[in-house]
């Protein structure tokens, strides 16, 4: 069995995720986490980053491999959209 760690960026601990091979797709791996964080497609989904790196994965189809960390952050559906404004501070 393979694994792959994740934390949610919010979170201290890290959990694991299993699956067969040397490497899993970002589409699985959400799928993945989902299911066992009892989390719905519909309501939210995964930003997903490697930890070593900071590279974001964006493409459903990338690899993953085996025994990586991975920090995980909860976005809206349809992903972040910007404001259009610019926000100034005066001090």
């Amino acid at each position: 069995m393979s694994y792959v760690h994740y934390k949610f960026s919010s979170k201290l601990h890290s959990k694991t995720v299993t699956f067969v091979g040397l490497h899993v797709t970002l589409k699985e791996l959400k799928r993945l986490i989902m299911r066992r964080e009892r989390l719905l497609a519909t309501d939210c989904d995964l930003q997903i980053t490697n930890d070593q790196t900071d590279q974001e994965y964006t493409d459903d189809e990338a690899h993953i491999r085996k025994h990586s960390s991975v920090i995980v952050r909860l976005t809206p559906p349809g992903g972040v959209k910007p404001a259009g404004r610019t926000l100034t501070v005066y001090v």
